[in-house]
């Protein structure tokens, strides 16, 4: 015999059932089928909720409406697919126990609670219909039918509403049976259900009916024990979660208890137990994919594809510390803490021993925490009264996150890419716990980073695409470029496991979102229909909601008031790339700020574009200041509009022309006062000072603009452009003065010995800067290491393509850093 139970998404209705009885046919021609049955999908909610809201005096009207409609549509779907198929008798049946459970629920509100006994009588109900419903359509379709009655069968001993099956004699219950031996004779029990030894009804705990499946297995001595479900397996994590989770062909009995212990969904915690005894493979199924080949679970895992089988996280969970001065030496001690929550019935998860023996800590599922504190309490009275205890350390609210694996016995550095993977997600680690058999790890974090931290650590340990989520605000030149260049490059770096996704982008009015990633050809048209604006708190509590690993604020703006928020984007989680020089160049104290953010955030802050737009000018100097080199001088043109325009004067073009073909050209701002004012140049020259290590202000820059202050004036642009000519004669005799001699005016920015300059100097043809035009930068660094040759770093810092590269090489380097 094979034993298979078919969870509830599995009987859920009428096409789900018949599914099940194409895959019973399938099997009955090779081998006899014991039939294990969930309730349909929901009804065991519903019928909880029913109790929960009788005790409570609230209306269970839609619960029992909805409920009692399942098993309706489920029976008229039956019928029209089989005719012979029992409709008036079954709709009987259903409706005859509906009617009890109303009957029961009354007595409940009467009495004003539900004792356990009528709680277990009632929530099983739907594996029992389950069965009926099961019965009629097979001796419908020709099948012989025994039906087993777990309650008088199955001998449990625990509470009503948490029993464990007594194998040895449940077999012998079973053996008494005598059922038949036929392949087209179908064996059918409930699952969750049992009885104790006064033969009342217990259940066996919600999700108990894998654990149904194990007893039928063990109690027939079956060949195989098939859980069926949604999934095609065992997966490294939930799949319906991680789209990148991998199935598990194989794993072993010690792999799959240790899963299921520690919150794997796809087996009860109690399946494993019965079949291990006896070596009954176990096998997952998918209902709706029959054909998959699913994962088996034996005594011994021979497949070494997978070191670690799985990543699984148990919510809802309290930790309890349990210190003191009188612990150390005290024999006894862990023995008393633990005995005492043997006997108030509380189930300890996990335990955890500092090595000064000064404190023990375990975790208890948060809904027995008031039960364990209490008892906790009661027992060492006068421990805690005379001080060789201090009051109980409880921390709510925590999940268990586990890697599971055989092979993390052998496979080095699975614990270190673990906590890393932890870190760098920014999750702190409440408490750690291994066994011995270093089968696997445990890690307490703070429940509502669980699913997080699930992700980070399968995306450390699975070497799964590196997923970065990008939000862009600004959709100007840059942005623009920017997201052009994302859309071109995403799946040759899906290749390279980098799986860059564009999840959100805003202007100054509107904001559009997508957790999975936008349709980077629709974006305009969704921008555009979107309703609401760019709001951080709102950004921060959809990122929240939607568990985002690695969210990355892009700031592609030139806005002082997005700047000012990088702190708070920093603290709250994200990276941020910006080629926006504003926050870099306001007070010393928040550009200090933002690096000590970043550090204790353990986020990334990326600004390479402030200075040199697709120059790599940032790493080349803190490479050369992290490798001990010190800068003594700085010499550059850091300004492609003023690179432009300083090159067509040395050609003989009037500075009024040239201004305005590097305006047509997009090299300056809308406003070219922006660039002839030097504040541009000042604010890289600041950044680089700062890098440095000078604590220097904006106002400490000395600035010669190429228009003064007082000629730029407050005027339209047009009218601005309109009075340039009237400088064309003095530059134009300037430049005819340096050409006379063998120089060429350029536009830099300076510094030397922490004094810092932005003026218009004279070079010769021996200084690096000397063939610098036509947009191009150059930055010349004179160190104790590069002297009296400097480090020349050139190439084009304007535009909006070279600005976008840039920034996209950043969003890359967090790929890198990882």
């Amino acid at each position: 015999m094979r034993v298979l139970k078919f969870g509830g998404t599995s009987v859920a209705n009428a096409e789900r059932f018949l599914q099940v009885v194409d895959i019973i046919k399938d099997y009955s021609s090779r081998s006899q089928v014991g039939l294990v049955l969930s309730a349909p999908a929901k009804i065991t909610n519903h019928l909880v909720a029913m109790v929960d809201k009788t005790v409570l005096g609230e209306s269970i009207e839609s619960h029992f409406n909805e409920a009692h409609e399942i098993f309706n549509a489920l029976l008229t779907g039956l019928k029209q697919k089989v005719p012979a198929f029992d409709l008036v008798g079954l709709q009987k049946l259903v409706d005859t126990e509906f009617k009890g459970i109303k009957d029961n629920l009354e007595g409940v509100r009467l009495l004003g609670l539900c004792p356990d006994k009528v709680n277990a009588s009632l929530i099983c109900r739907g594996e029992k219909l389950s069965i009926a419903i099961m019965q009629g359509l097979l001796q419908s379709l020709g099948y012989g039918v025994s039906v087993i009655d777990p309650v008088t069968t199955l001998l449990a001993k625990g509470q009503y509403l948490e029993s464990t099956v007594d194998i040895t004699t449940s077999t012998q219950r079973v053996n008494a049976l005598n059922l038949p031996k036929d392949p087209n004779h179908v064996i059918l029990m409930a699952g969750f259900t049992a009885g104790n030894e006064k033969g009342e009804l217990v259940v066996l705990g919600r999700n108990g009916s894998d654990y149904s499946a194990a007893v039928l297995a063990a109690c027939t001595r079956a060949e195989a024990c098939e859980i069926w479900t949604d999934v095609d397996g065992v997966y490294t994590c939930d799949p319906r979660s991680i789209p990148d989770a991998r199935l598990i062909p194989s794993l072993s009995y010690k792999e799959a208890m240790e899963l299921s212990y520690f919150g794997a969904k796809v087996l009860h915690p109690r399946t494993i137990a019965p079949i291990a005894r006896l070596g009954i493979p176990c096998l997952i199924k998918n209902t709706g994919n029959p054909r998959a080949s699913g994962s088996i679970i034996t005594e011994i895992c021979e497949d070494n594809t997978y070191p670690i089988k799985g990543i699984t996280h148990l919510s809802d969970v309290a930790m309890i510390n349990v210190s003191g001065p009188g612990m150390k030496g005290m024999v006894g001690m862990a023995a008393k803490v633990f005995e005492t929550m043997s006997l108030a019935g509380i189930s300890v998860i996990l335990i955890t021993q500092s090595s000064s023996e000064y404190s023990i800590s375990f975790c208890v599922p948060q809904k027995e925490l008031k039960r364990a504190e209490q008892a906790l309490n009661d027992a060492f009275r006068l421990e805690l009264k005379e001080g060789a205890l201090d009051t109980l350390d409880i921390i709510e609210h925590q999940a268990i996150i586990s890697v599971v694996g055989d092979g993390m016995k052998t496979q080095k550095g699975i614990s270190a890419r673990f906590f890393k993977a932890l870190a760098n997600a920014n999750i702190n680690i409440v408490a750690i716990a291994q066994g011995s058999s270093e089968r696997s790890i445990s890690a307490v974090i703070d429940d509502k980073k669980a699913k997080i931290a699930v992700m980070a650590t399968h995306e450390a340990l699975f070497r799964t695409a590196h997923v970065i989520e990008l939000f862009l605000v600004g959709v100007g030149g840059v942005g623009s470029a920017l997201i052009e260049q994302v859309k071109t490059q995403q799946v040759a770096l899906k290749k390279k496991d980098i799986d860059l996704r564009v999840c959100g982008i805003a202007n100054s009015k509107k904001m559009v979102l997508n957790a999975w990633g936008l349709d980077l050809n629709q974006w305009e048209v969704a921008l555009e229909q979107s309703s609401s604006g760019f709001d951080f708190n709102e950004l921060k509590g959809w990122v929240d909601a939607h568990h985002l690993l690695n969210p990355v604020i892009v700031d592609n703006t030139s806005n002082q008031s997005i700047s000012d928020q990088y702190v708070d984007f920093l603290a709250a989680g994200f990276h941020v790339v910006t080629p926006n020089k504003k926050a870099n160049t306001s007070t010393y104290a928040y550009y200090q700020l933002l690096r000590e953010t970043a550090r204790k955030s353990r986020r990334k802050f990326m600004y390479e574009t402030n200075v040199g737009a697709g120059l790599p000018v940032i790493e080349n100097l803190q490479n050369l200041l992290s490798a001990g080199d010190e800068l003594q001088a700085f010499t550059g043109i850091l300004s492609g509009s003023l690179s432009y325009i300083f090159g067509k004067l040395d050609e003989g073009k009037s500075l009024s022309d040239a201004t305005l073909e590097a305006k047509k050209l997009g090299f300056t701002e809308p406003d070219p006062r922006d660039d002839l004012s030097g504040m541009d140049v000042a604010r890289k020259v600041l950044i680089l000072a700062r890098e440095a290590g000078y604590p220097l202000e904006l106002k400490d820059i000395e600035v010669e603009g190429v228009v003064s202050q007082e000629f730029a004036g407050n005027d339209s642009v047009e009218d601005f452009l309109a009075r340039l000519p009237s400088l064309d004669a003095s530059f134009k005799e300037r430049t005819e003065k340096a050409k006379a001699v063998g120089m060429v005016l350029r536009y830099v920015g300076e510094i030397d010995n922490g004094r810092c300059f932005v003026r218009i100097i004279e070079v010769d043809g021996d200084n690096p800067l000397y063939k610098v035009k036509n947009g191009e930068n150059a930055l010349a660094f004179y160190s104790r290491f590069y002297q009296p040759i400097p480090l020349v770093l050139r190439g084009y810092g304007a535009g909006n393509e070279v600005t976008a590269a840039g920034v996209f090489s950043d969003i890359l380097r967090l790929h890198a850093n990882r």
